[in-house]
C-alpha cells in the first residue's frame, strides 16, 4: 500500500504560539502512525517564490491515514493554533 504524505510549506508569522503547536502536534501525528521525514532545516527553491519559508513533511501509512489525520478532532486544537501562528500551504499526496 503506498504511503500518505503531508506536504507543508508554511511561513510562522507569530514563534511563540507556533512553539506551542509543535508541543501539541506531535502525539497526534504519532496516534495516526505518523512521522516526520522533513521537519525545517535548510532549503533552497529553484523555481518560483515559495509560499513560506519552513518545509515540512510527514508520512503516514496511507493516503487514507495523512487525510484522516488531517481532519481529526485529535489535531483539530493544534491546528488551530498553527493556523493562527502561520500561513500556509499544506498538501496530502499518495507516494512510495
Amino acid at each position: 500500500m503506498p504511503y500518505g504524505y503531508v506536504i507543508a510549506q508554511i511561513h510562522v508569522t507569530d514563534p511563540e504560539t507556533y512553539a506551542e503547536y509543535i508541543k501539541l502536534v506531535l502525539p497526534t501525528i504519532q496516534h495516526f502512525g505518523g512521522e516526520f521525514i522533513v521537519r525545517g532545516g535548510k532549503s533552497e527553491s529553484f523555481e518560483g517564490i515559495p509560499p513560506g519559508d519552513r518545509n515540512v513533511i510527514i508520512r503516514f501509512p496511507s493516503y487514507t491515514a495523512a487525510h484522516d489525520w488531517y481532519h481529526s478532532s485529535e489535531y483539530a486544537d493544534a491546528k488551530k493554533l498553527r493556523m493562527s501562528a502561520s500561513t500556509s500551504v499544506q498538501t496530502i499526496v499518495e507516494g512510495v
